[in-house]
């Protein structure tokens, strides 16, 4: 309680302030206040104490410049490189997520940062979108819990974080011009539900506005998204910046809801000769320089007194979150972990395993503040001088290999007990302002892994990617760990898993599929040409397309062994049958059946019986990382409230929940589902689509005022149009005309046509269902 009297305190303080100051600010300082100094620095006004605020780059650690006008990449300020967000996403652990938060935001005190660029809560919709390793997942409700706990952990010290980016940004070719189009029952469900939950939980102090356009508007200049979705359904009330030049009209930036622009550009004078010319409200500048002053003091307030980083801890913090993002997709015959006589002698194959890739290319680039662990050097230091390792390069660094390469990497492999391979991507495969063309492995990788498995069956496959790719020998290699882009400790992190000193606990936050053809957005990704980025599977992506296909993936959503095993029971609800209105409780009982202490991921899915719309066969709606020592049991506990039932209908711009009932499916992946109940949902809200000629009778049997109207014509009809005599009842709904669709699904306006109403009477009855 005292720290909360003291923020509202501190709260009230700032407004006051926050007044003092916008009393006194001329037209051209309130427009300068709109556009960044330079590259990372806002304006201040000195003359009335206003400071300059200093965001930069994240999210996979900070990158700060030199100077607040070098965009260079690569010679920043060194920091602790964290596994990127695909494999944050992976490890499915809000806390674990948490504290890389306040882990950065120590790094981003000491080197004099308020804000800093991150999360991306942008959706995984296809795997060839270049910048996947920046994302957290598919799926928004685990995107959305990772970024919320990743923006509190930020904001835990004193660091504003900034979400990322602004919507429907799931692409990277011609990212500047393109339009995104979104229906709107998608954008709601999918792609801003991230958002509004991280904006929901943990209050981010910024956003940051896409290039693209939506819907054929620019997400910096758009009314309907900034002000009427962002501002005023989700009540937010900190500020949205640009990305980095995506400014197309400032004065219509801020008239839509856009508080600052960056970078610097020359647009502050266009502000003021709007509002001097009467296109531009000086009102509503008013209100944007508000919300600008009381971010930039509340940034000022959380600066903390100069003091260094603990490095040494955050780099085995990043050792710690590399393992445990790290995903064992398959290990028949329990190959791993390497134990006793698969120690004496290990070959490690691949040039990835010595000159490691570990972080993505574009803006998120970290120069890392200790040296970059490997595969091959944490490998031996684990085995020590009980074992030997054997290494071959295998592949060039391009990708490619060659007879001689293979030959080496297969006498490797013959004269150890087992090899292991690591191969991936390069990174001109995936990176920031380009999108992949495919999802295969270099041919030079794939006809390593190939060579050595024909020499050595006991074969071990490590990926480095950031994103899914395909695997076409992944039938015949026994074991297959998802390693990802593992951040400077990420070797490490390999090394912990391979030897079982980290029991592997993570989980696909991302379908991988036997082949691109196979992905939701095949037909519909990048663009079709014309700068439009059709988003034609609509609610359908992800794992949700896979199931209403019934196509079989190569690693499902959610997927993810362990060498521990975990089994579920008791699953329960605390009600039988709830309103919309209410709060369900979800309980059901793991336990830890192996011989290892180990960590599981328990996966609630919902889905709706008898849908009103049409709906995904199952949607992830709650999840928990448990863990269990051997032989140890939890309770699990999940809390289900109206929005884990509701869909968006887009006729009554509304989220609205169907009575009726609904299963709820928990499982260790979308396709391992161990455990079902059912509940039934009562619709409390009277709210209806309105009815109009078009509307078909059986939409207008649902209107009280209209049924008795309508009730006797319907019966003529019928027995018109079937020969039998038909009694409507009183009381009748649509269900009563499930006998013959031809007479429900007609729309009233065709009742003139027969006779049964005149066009007056059709206008009486349309404002009469409609009113109040």
């Amino acid at each position: 309680m005292v720290e909360t009297v003291k923020g509202r305190q501190e709260a009230r303080a700032r407004d006051s302030r926050v007044d003092e100051v916008l009393g006194q600010m001329t037209l051209e300082e309130k427009a300068a206040l709109t556009v960044g100094r330079d590259a990372w620095t806002t304006q201040p006004i000195e003359r009335l104490g206003v400071p300059s605020v200093w965001v930069s780059d994240g999210p996979t650690g900070l990158r700060k410049a030199a100077s607040g006008g070098d965009m260079t990449l690569g010679h920043n300020l060194p920091a602790t490189c964290f596994p990127t967000e695909s494999a944050q996403g992976a490890s499915w652990d809000v806390d674990l997520v948490r504290e890389v938060g306040r882990a950065i935001a120590a790094e981003c005190q000491a080197a004099g940062v308020q804000v800093l660029l991150g999360p991306g809560v942008n959706l995984k919709r296809s795997p060839l979108c270049g910048r996947n390793f920046e994302y957290f997942a598919e799926d928004p409700v685990l995107s959305g819990e990772l970024a919320a706990a990743y923006v509190g952990g930020l904001q835990d010290g004193g660091v504003g974080g900034c979400l990322k980016h602004l919507v429907a940004n799931e692409s990277e070719t011609d990212r500047m011009i393109t339009s995104s189009e979104v229906d709107a029952r998608t954008l709601r469900e999918l792609y801003l539900r991230p958002f509004e939950i991280a904006v929901a939980k943990a209050d981010p102090w910024t956003l940051m506005a896409a290039y693209n356009r939506l819907n054929g508007e620019y997400c910096t200049e758009n009314y309907d998204l900034l002000t009427g979705i962002v501002a005023g359904e989700w009540g937010y009330q900190g500020i949205v910046m640009s990305d980095w030049l995506a400014v197309n009209d400032r004065a219509a930036g801020i008239a839509a809801g856009l508080h600052l622009q960056m970078p610097a550009a020359p647009t502050a004078q266009s502000v003021g000769v709007a509002v001097q010319e009467g296109r531009l409200d000086e009102t509503q500048l008013d209100e944007i320089v508000r919300a600008l002053l009381a971010f930039i003091f509340k940034a000022d307030a959380a600066r903390r007194p100069a003091a260094p980083a603990d490095l040494d801890a955050h780099h085995r913090l990043a050792r710690r979150v590399a393992g445990e993002s790290i995903v064992l997709l398959k290990n028949d015959g329990g190959l791993l972990p390497l134990e006793d006589d698969s120690l004496a002698q290990i070959a490690l194959i691949g040039a990835f395993a010595k000159e490691p890739r570990y972080q993505g290319a574009g803006s998120s680039q970290v120069v890392p503040a200790r040296p970059v662990e490997t595969i091959y050097d944490e490998l031996r230091a684990l085995v020590g001088a009980g074992g030997e390792i054997h290494y071959a390069p295998g592949y060039r660094a391009d990708g490619s290999t060659d007879d001689a390469l293979l030959q080496e990497a297969q006498a490797a492999a013959r004269a150890a007990a087992v090899a292991v391979v690591v191969a991936g991507l390069p990174g001109s495969y995936e990176e920031e302002g380009a999108d992949r063309k495919h999802i295969d492995l270099p041919p030079g990788h794939n006809a390593l892994v190939e060579a050595v498995l024909a020499a050595q069956p006991r074969t071990v496959v490590v990926l480095v990617n950031g994103s899914a790719v395909a695997l076409p020998w992944a039938a015949r290699v026994p074991a297959i760990v998802e390693g990802w882009l593992g951040g400077q400790a990420g070797g490490g992190g390999v090394a912990d898993v391979l030897l079982g000193h980290t029991n592997p606990s993570g989980k696909l936050e991302e379908t991988f599929p036997m082949r691109l053809e196979d992905t939701p957005a095949y037909l519909n990704f990048p663009d079709d040409g014309s700068a439009r980025v059709l988003f034609g599977e609509g609610l359908f992506t992800g794992y949700r397309w896979y199931d209403a296909r019934r196509i079989e993936p190569l690693f499902p959503f959610g997927h993810g062994l362990s060498y521990t095993s975990f089994a579920y029971s008791d699953l329960a609800v605390d009600q039988a049958s709830i309103r919309d209105i209410d709060t369900l409780t979800v309980t059901l009982r793991l336990r830890n059946t192996g011989n290892r202490a180990g960590r599981e991921v328990v996966q609630l899915y919902v889905r709706e019986q008898r849908p009103r719309l049409p709906r995904p066969d199952k949607e992830l709606k709650a999840f928990a990382k448990v863990a269990l020592d051997p032989g140890a049991e939890q309770e699990v506990r999940f809390q289900l409230g109206m929005r884990d039932f509701a869909v968006y209908d887009p006729r009554l711009a509304a989220w609205t929940v169907g009575s009726g009932g609904f299963d709820l499916l928990v499982g260790a992946s979308s396709r391992d589902i161990r455990l079902q109940a059912g509940v039934t949902v009562e619709a409390t809200g009277s709210a209806q689509a309105p009815l109009d000629r078009l509307s078909p009778l059986r939409a207008w049997l649902r209107n009280p005022r209209a049924r008795a109207r309508l009730r006797p014509m319907i019966n003529a009809m019928f027995q018109g149009v079937t020969g039998e005599a038909n009694t409507l009842a009183e009381n009748a709904g649509a269900s009563d005309l499930a006998l013959n669709g031809f007479i429900a699904d007609l729309p009233i306006s065709k009742l003139v046509m027969l006779g049964g109403l005149t066009e007056p009477e059709l206008a009486q009855l349309i404002a009469a269902a409609n009113a109040g």
